[in-house]
């Protein structure tokens, strides 16, 4: 692809009659080609004398246009994009806004990038210290960020800006649920899962005074729409099913069921031994601590801040669901404390003196869950290590 790199510049575009003309007119300047993708717009009167022309194999380098009748979301209009960069056969789509938020002139960033790594989703970092800027806007990068890494272990700084590059296949190969601004963010997450790296640049930004900013971001809908969105992906991060891979080839599950082929299944999609035995251990070690609620959710967390196996690390903590380790953890801590086992299971010792058996198991999981982790990351680490031995060559090893 290195050597054979087409790239479409696209303009979703609803109702941005007033800044469309300019930022088509400057990106004209620094692109080839352009599409402006109509999301249903009632203010075209207001767009000026813009060059369109129909794209045909022989057409002349310029401005192209595909409209939607009815408004249907940025989402769908990037998607639109996307099929039309592929039959015309443009290897690469970067996409902004049509508000004047972007530098028409940060393309040739973009360009630059996209040769440097052709396989990678590049995002457009902006600065938001600069005037003007609102707070929901710092606020919704920072929540977005927060559950972008949770879902997909990817530390990226700015999940929401528009400014973005994508190789055309990324956006043929996956499946979407969204079609509104949750989109931006969902392509992100799937993008992760299908095995794409994703990079990030600084860009410029311009917000101008509240009274001209045009936005038709619907703070409660859209909001609910995200909300939504990152409660499915986040459900569907914790099944041990990795999801199909477009840059890395590999399917199947993870299950204890099955632990050769789990262990042959993550290693083909580039885990580690030593990293593997690691997801296990911090799996192991929450899973017997009394984190009733969050066990789940703070596993994800910190499986992402540390760049470990998720999967692999949910999949240990559930040898720690109930009753067996918590009523070992519940015996050790007893002892702990009084020097006894506790050998009365009733309602007094299990309803009026639940506090203390709470305690018990936090005194008792810090004393076992070390153990714990040690031997089940020890047996994981060495049986995923004679896996990789089984399927690896020699040089590669080496």
């Amino acid at each position: 692809m290195r050597g054979d790199i087409h790239i479409l510049v696209v303009v979703p575009v609803y109702n941005h009659g007033t800044s469309l003309a300019g930022v088509v007119r400057e990106l004209l300047g620094h692109a080839p080609h352009v599409l402006v993708v109509d999301d249903g717009s009632t203010d075209v009167e207001l767009w000026g004398e813009l060059p369109f022309v129909a794209y045909t194999e022989d057409a002349p380098q310029g401005l192209y246009l595909e409209r939607h009748k009815d408004n249907q979301g940025k989402g769908a209009a990037l998607l639109t994009a996307a099929r039309f960069a592929s039959r015309h056969g443009f290897t690469h789509v970067v996409t902004l806004d049509a508000d004047g938020q972007h530098s028409p002139a940060d393309v040739s960033l973009f360009v630059e990038k996209i040769h440097e790594d052709p396989m990678r989703l590049w995002i457009g970092e902006r600065d938001l210290g600069g005037p003007n800027v609102p707070f929901s806007s710092r606020f919704g990068r920072a929540f977005s960020n927060f559950w972008v890494r949770l879902e997909t272990g990817f530390p990226l700084a700015d999940t929401q800006s528009g400014f973005r590059a994508y190789p055309t296949v990324l956006l043929e190969s996956l499946t979407f649920t969204e079609r509104r601004y949750s989109f931006e963010v969902e392509v992100l997450v799937r993008a992760a899962w299908a095995g794409f790296c994703i990079g990030e640049l600084r860009i410029s930004v311009y917000y101008p005074p509240g009274g001209e900013r045009i936005s038709h971001f619907r703070a409660l809908y859209d909001n609910v729409l995200i909300s939504l969105l990152h409660t499915r992906l986040v459900i569907r991060s914790t099944l041990p099913i990795p999801g199909r891979r477009i840059a890395e080839d590999g399917n199947g599950q993870v299950s204890l069921l099955r632990p050769v082929a789990s262990l042959k299944l993550l290693i083909g999609l580039r885990r580690t031994p030593r990293s593997l035995g690691l997801s296990a251990a911090l799996g192991f070690v929450l899973g017997a601590l009394p984190l009733i609620g969050i066990h789940v959710l703070l596993t994800l967390w910190l499986a992402s801040r540390f760049r470990l196996n998720r999967p692999t690390a949910l999949a240990a903590g559930q040898l720690c669901i109930p009753p067996f380790v918590p009523a070992l953890c519940v015996e050790i801590g007893h002892y702990v404390r009084h020097g006894r086992f506790l050998t009365e299971v009733s309602w007094q010792t299990l309803g009026h003196e639940a506090t203390q058996r709470l305690l018990e198991w936090l005194v008792g999981s810090l004393s076992f869950a070390p153990l714990g982790a040690l031997i089940l990351g020890s047996l994981v680490w060495g049986g995923a290590w004679l896996v990789h031995c089984s399927i690896v060559p020699l040089k590669e090893r080496s």
